[in-house]
């Protein structure tokens, strides 16, 4: 079992744990329209984003911050999930202006989290998503970066130079 921290606590991610060169557990999660939106297919590069709730500081400035350095990347399908309604995320989306990339909903059943690792399991964050980034491409994990410390963030830089490297993709 995974961890990451707040602040001086540790905190435990629930599910198995994912690595580069897993296959991508094929998950199907719902947009802000209801709208069924499949993780992992084959013939796709995804870029997957987990955050706790976009309805916070630190997830909504990394939400924007997403739709405006990722979205240049063309054929790369960008996806934020977290565990917000999906009628949330449509007014977060609607509010902030967010139309470049596509939010997805763990709500109902958690099977992203438990299927990536990534669900926190204790404390008072329990049920909510730890902030990660994963690549998949042809359903293959080929990246991964989860956030050590509940309150960080993703570093972009990071994504982005693997992007570049592995794929050409311009550095912003």
């Amino acid at each position: 079992m995974s961890t990451i921290m707040y602040k001086e606590q540790k905190i435990e991610l629930t599910g198995e744990e994912i690595k580069v060169g897993d296959m991508a557990p094929k998950i199907t999660l719902r947009t802000k329209n209801l709208a069924p939106v499949e993780i992992a297919p084959i013939g796709k590069t995804q870029i997957i984003l987990t955050f706790p709730s976009l309805d916070t500081q630190i997830c909504s400035k990394q939400a924007k911050e997403s739709n405006k350095r990722l979205a240049t990347m063309k054929n790369i399908e960008v996806i934020i999930v977290s565990m917000d309604l999906p009628f949330a995320m449509d007014r977060f989306c609607a509010t902030e202006g967010i139309n470049n990339l596509i939010v997805a909903s763990d709500f109902a059943f958690k099977e992203f989290g438990t299927s990536y690792g990534v669900l926190i399991s204790n404390s008072i964050f329990a049920g909510l998503l730890a902030r990660a980034a994963f690549v998949i491409k042809d359903g293959k994990i080929v990246y991964k970066q989860v956030v050590e410390e509940l309150m960080g963030k993703i570093d972009f830089k990071d994504l982005e130079l693997f992007m570049h490297k592995n794929y050409g993709y311009s550095l912003n």
